[in-house]
């Protein structure tokens, strides 16, 4: 029975794939629209994307054209082509403006560039891109049942965009630029209000403040000092109790002490 069982799977997959070539070299696009969309509906993209590329073209015009390139767009999507699915729905939402399956297009082209966002570190030019397209798809739609969804993917991707700036600011500190180090972590601080970063900037401008006043000429410091203790009441004011006041209580003791010499 087990010997009947896998010869029949095996005649089945032989009979799939010859199905399959056929379409691939068949004249006729009904047989390979027919196809693609069963290997659509099947979970195998690789195979259908092959003869979409085919029946796309031929379609062009006609009454099925509207589903067809949504299916295209969707197939590189499921896919996880992501470069693609983008443009496909791209050209999709153009050609189609009054399409029911506009708003899906649309987020799913969002979604595409959202899923081609790197780490922090790199450029990141598809991750703003990725927010551009999300914020006008709410600002389009905003009572989509996609909305949400884009809204937390524009919180997680602004995360992002905040990260890379601090890290740039903090860098300037570890390699002691710290005027350069300053007005980057000032710049951070203002063009950011509400980042989980903004505690983090304001111990980082006072640690440079106060490596920059040390490291000075005699005459610099005791004013440079001052500036660094503002920044202290600054950032223990907005975070009497967060991560960075252990240490800014320590960088505070050292100033307290070294402002005695010029009383």
């Amino acid at each position: 029975m087990k010997n009947l069982f896998f010869t029949a799977c095996g005649l089945l997959l032989l009979a799939s794939c010859s199905e399959y070539q056929e379409a691939l070299k068949s004249d006729d696009m009904g047989v390979k629209y027919t196809m693609a969309d069963s290997l659509y509906n099947a979970g195998k993209y690789a195979k259908a994307i092959k003869l979409w590329d085919q029946v796309v073209p031929n379609y062009r015009g006609k009454p099925q054209a509207e589903r067809v390139m949504f299916l295209y767009a969707d197939t590189y999507y499921k896919a996880g082509d992501y470069y693609l699915s983008g443009y496909q729905f791209d050209r999709f939402a153009t050609s189609y403006p009054q399409s029911e399956k506009i708003q899906e297009a649309k987020f799913k082209a969002a979604k595409s560039y959202y899923e081609l966002s790197p780490t922090f570190n790199l450029d990141q030019e598809q991750t703003q891109k990725a927010v551009d397209q999300l914020q006008a798809f709410i600002g389009q739609y905003p009572e989509s049942a996609y909305t949400e969804q884009a809204d937390s993917l524009i919180v997680e991707l602004s995360t992002k965009l905040q990260k890379k700036d601090f890290e740039i600011a903090k860098q300037y500190n570890t390699i002691m630029k710290y005027p350069v180090a300053l007005a980057a972590l000032d710049d951070f601080i203002s063009d950011y209000p509400g980042s989980s970063f903004r505690e983090a900037a304001f111990f980082y401008k006072l640690d440079s403040q106060y490596k920059y006043a040390v490291g000075s000429f005699d005459i610099l410091v005791k004013d440079r000092l001052k500036e660094a203790l503002d920044i202290y009441n600054t950032l223990i004011r907005y975070y009497p109790d967060g991560d960075y006041r252990a240490q800014a209580d320590e960088i505070k003791a050292d100033i307290d002490s070294r402002m005695q010499n010029y009383s």
